[in-house]
């Protein structure tokens, strides 16, 4: 069996990619078996598979060629599920029965496994007139609304829980409410928020001119469109969304121009794609192709890059044909255009292994030659493979090679294009590789830079023990195998130490030899002033990029994984049990009084209780009575309507409303319950950390208990929760495995320790 480079890459794989029985028994016993199948799968439209089959395995062996998680788990299982990562629904029309048609496309698509994106402009704003009902618009929000409850249901294939990208205009009546939706912690948690910036709207900016937001022809408001970017900031800079697409780029550059237009991305936004749209991903491994790494005659073996690039333009245009879809209308999508987004990753670790440092003018020079030695590959390919098999249906030579991304492509490729037609419309796209590169062995994500050298995990064994084990990035093990405990040189850099103009010349220098887009985070500081953030975004759009995201540690979104020296690392370790001391002595009974009569009629207040990322509410009713004369709690009723909460809040009420009942000073029950965390962490609430649900229930009950008088003032609680100041620390835990190892890359919250990643 192949050794896999670390062992948390062996551990992805097993979890992630490996094909097994129902039962969990495993088919693929090795890497091999893995890449066997893939191979054999991709080959087997072709007419000579037993061929092509070879050349397939020889791409993905040694982790040189590593197709996206879909098609890794899901090729030749025979699984009704997508190979396709990326879907753009239809338009949604601007009718009731319009839209929940959407509902269900969206749904069965998510249900194969496919994350979705979606233009909600073309819904008339809130307030507008429903003609025949007299009635007013309840707007897009209401109806993203609906979508996020119908994601929050669906689980995609292999565990992975769907993904959705919103997009809305610029210049649409309701953009103001859309840019701060997700600033209530309980909404939309489904989605990622993208506004679509125009020309216009950007020349209007920079001359802060008025900008009108209209619908169907007629002005609803008219903003200073400087005014309208500056919320469209100090929301990114508070809340780290919504991002920012320029939508008009897009179009001019897309090779497609003449036969579509896009209004909306996939969920980590390297792909823009028309009405049902669909595309596939994968990447060639940059950091396997470099030889000599750290010498002075490091390089990037270019043959091998071409050679294995026509490989994988073969294998992933065969994927095409061998894919399932979920809508009839997606795979006459995918037929006509034959789009592929080919992309790379270990970018950052094969820049090291040459001696450049990431954010250098140098490394994006590189950069850039590297990528257009990358689409150079592919398009030739491509132009081969139509000659062989035909071009994508809706080729027209004249508009196709007029198209701007073309442009700058060299005569040679043109005139092998006019000659042969084009096997696939679009071929390149940096997609987000958080899991993959894991997989290959912990190689830089993408083209992002390296996040950690290094960094400590804790696994769990089957006796219940954890161990720890270090994971090392991909290069810093190649280092340390030739030179030892030699310090690592001055060009070693991480996501930390870098500038954000450095993050936007690096993005922009891979953009140019990219005809879909790009997803990558820019790191920002948590001090950057919002003035200097702003410039972050116009030096995006003045350098060419397609889009702009950001992310910047807060109390509101939590900080990236951080890493913590031993000391910190140890008291971390102490941390797992809170004990609250009990004030009588062991083995005493307390005698607790009869409990009170409870009257026909009570007076009492309900209170609503948002958990973020719960589907549905809490509702808490607390009733009183009164005794000599003052108020006191004399029963709890917690309910809601999501069923996994139903057997703890039955125990709850009944329990507390129990103690209640006995009378006396019953406040204790409030700092019990404030002083429960969640070991998977807990959340932030207007501004407070929240240890658990419970505290939070907790907290709700504290504030009537303020309110009718019973108790002066909140009480002390566990005021030092571990939690807490872990969250500070470290960032969020992971709702798959409850590390704290979440890092946001390509835009997406992605879990260091096992791998989950909210985009799936």
């Amino acid at each position: 069996m192949t050794a896999f480079a670390a062992p948390i890459a062996e551990q992805i794989w097993d979890m992630k990619y490996r094909f097994k029985h129902s039962d969990g028994t495993p088919i693929d016993l090795t890497v091999e078996d893995t890449w066997r199948r893939i191979a054999r799968a991709l080959a087997s439209v072709e007419k000579d598979p037993d061929k092509w089959e070879a050349e397939f395995y020889g791409a993905l062996s040694d982790f040189k060629f590593l197709p996206a998680g879909r098609i890794t788990a899901g090729a030749g299982t025979e699984r009704s599920v997508t190979l396709f990562n990326c879907f753009v629904m239809g338009t949604i029309p601007d009718s009731m029965g319009g839209i929940f048609d959407m509902l269900k496309e969206a749904a069965l698509t998510m249900q194969q496994g496919g994350g979705i994106g979606y233009d909600f402009s073309t819904i008339r704003p809130k307030g507008a007139d429903v003609k025949g009902v007299a009635a007013d618009a309840s707007g897009p929000l209401s109806f993203m609304d609906v979508w996020d409850s119908m994601c929050r249901t669906i689980m995609s294939a292999g565990s992975r829980r769907g993904a959705m990208m919103a997009t809305m205009r610029c210049d649409h009546p309701d953009v103001l409410d859309f840019i701060s939706a997700k600033q209530d912690a309980a909404r939309l948690r489904m989605f990622n928020l993208s506004v679509l910036v125009t020309d216009p709207f950007m020349e209007a900016v920079k001359t802060d001119g008025p900008w009108d937001l209209v619908f169907d022809g007629k002005v609803y408001h008219t903003i200073q469109a400087r005014e309208l970017w500056n919320r469209i900031m100090r929301a990114t800079y508070d809340y780290a969304e919504p991002g920012v697409i320029f939508i008009d780029r897009i179009n001019q550059m897309n090779n497609l121009n003449y036969a579509e237009t896009i209004a909306a991305t996939n969920p980590c936004g390297e792909q823009p794609l028309p009405p049902y749209g669909a595309c596939l991903l994968g990447s060639i491994n940059l950091a396997r192709l470099v030889t000599d790494p750290f010498e002075d005659a490091a390089a990037l073996d270019e043959a091998a890059l071409e050679d294995l690039v026509a490989t994988a333009v073969r294998m992933m245009d065969n994927t095409v044909d061998a894919s399932r879809f979920p809508l009839e209308a997606q795979a006459d999508e995918a037929a006509k255009k034959r789009r592929i987004g080919l992309g790379v990753t270990g970018l950052a670790d094969a820049l090291l292994m040459v001696g450049l440092r990431y954010g250098s003018e140098e490394a994006a020079r590189q950069t850039e030659d590297w990528l257009h030695a990358i689409a150079r590959a592919a398009y030739r390919a491509s132009a081969h493979l139509a000659a062989e098999k035909g071009a994508f249906p809706l080729f027209d030579a004249d508009k196709y090679l007029a198209s701007e991304s073309l442009a700058h492509m060299d005569d040679e490729v043109r005139g092998l294009i006019r000659q042969n037609g084009i096997r696939n419309a679009l071929l390149t796209s940096i997609a987000p590789t958080g899991t993959i590169s894991l997989y290959a062995g912990n190689v830089s994500s993408g083209i992002e830079p390296v996040f950690a050298y290094s960094y400590t995990r804790k696994v769990l064994q089957k006796d219940g023990s954890r161990t720890e084990e270090t994971v090392a990035d991909y290069a810093v093990n190649l280092f340390r195998e030739k030179f030892g405990d030699k310090d690592l040189p001055d060009y070693f850099v991480n996501a930390q130490t870098l500038s954000p103009l450095e993050h936007v010349r690096m993005q922009a220098a891979a953009q140019k030899w990219v005809d879909s887009s790009i997803s990558k985070t820019i790191n920002c500081p948590e001090d950057i002033s919002f003035e200097d953030f702003k410039d972050v975004y116009m030096a995006a759009w003045d350098q060419g990029c397609k889009g702009c995201t950001t992310y910047r540690p807060n109390d509101v979104t939590g900080s990236v994984l951080s890493l913590t020296d031993e000391k910190d690392s140890a008291q971390a370790e102490k941390i797992d049990v809170v004990n609250v001391e009990d004030p009588t002595p062991h083995g005493d009974v307390v005698y607790m009084t009869e409990p009170l009569d409870r009257p026909h009629e009570l007076e009492g207040q309900t209170y609503k209780l948002k958990w973020p990322d719960s589907e549905h509410a809490i509702y808490i009713t607390i009733n009183d009575i009164v005794v000599g004369g003052h108020r006191r709690p004399f029963e709890v009723f917690i309910n809601s309507k999501n069923m996994e909460h139903f057997a703890w809040t039955v125990a709850l009420t009944r329990m507390i409303s129990a103690v209640f009942r006995r009378g006396g000073d019953v406040s204790f029950v409030v700092e019990e319950m404030k002083a429960v965390f969640d070991p998977r962490g807990g959340a932030w609430m207007q501004g407070k950390y929240i240890p658990s649900i419970l505290a939070a229930i907790g907290g709700v009950i504290e504030r009537h208990m303020i309110s009718i008088g019973f108790i002066e003032g909140e009480g002390m609680g566990l005021k030092s929760d571990p939690q807490a100041d872990l969250a500070q620390a470290r960032g969020k835990a992971c709702t798959s495995c409850g590390s704290y190892e979440m890092r946001m890359i390509e835009g997406c919250m992605t879990c260091a320790n096992c791998g989950y990643s909210k985009c799936g």
